[in-house]
């Protein structure tokens, strides 16, 4: 059995995002903000072992919200963050179930963030709508008005 614990992100600016996620999301700091510095480390160190040994610094923290799901954010300095194409190989997005959808998505535009979506009701007569949005810095976040299982289990 395996179960999701959370997600790494890249971000440009690790003080923004932090305030970002815990004023939109309401998301507490579990651990950090890290700092990483390689000439300081040295080799051999637990973060280059993970993200490479071309990483010389970086900045971390660990995000958790209130059912125990994390994000884990990281702004690359050197060398620096670098925006990619939203559609290559790999993870795309990440979703979250949330209380209010609309109240969220103001929430998420008025500290930076954009809807990237309408709202869809992917399930006609049930309370099941999900919309996409980004944070500050491109990350998709979809937002989901009940658990996966709720939304897709039936279909």
């Amino acid at each position: 059995m395996a179960a999701i614990t959370h997600v790494g992100l890249a971000v440009p600016d690790l003080d923004k995002a932090i305030t970002w996620y815990r004023k939109v999301f309401d998301f507490h700091i579990l651990a950090g903000p890290f700092d990483f510095d390689a000439d300081t480390e040295g080799p051999g160190s637990m973060t280059n072992d993970l993200q490479g040994p071309e990483i010389r610094k970086m900045r971390n923290v660990h995000l958790m919200s209130s059912d125990g799901f994390g994000i884990e954010l990281f702004e690359f300095q050197d060398p620096s963050f670098s925006e990619e194409p939203p559609r290559r190989a790999g993870f795309f997005h990440i979703a979250l179930v949330v209380d209010d959808i609309v109240e969220t998505i103001e929430r998420i535009v008025q500290h930076g963030g954009r809807q990237r979506s309408k709202m869809w009701n992917i399930n006609k007569g049930k309370p099941h709508y999900l919309v996409y949005t980004e944070d500050p810095f491109g990350n998709i976040i979809e937002l989901y008005s009940r658990n996966t299982s709720e939304m897709y289990g039936n279909r």
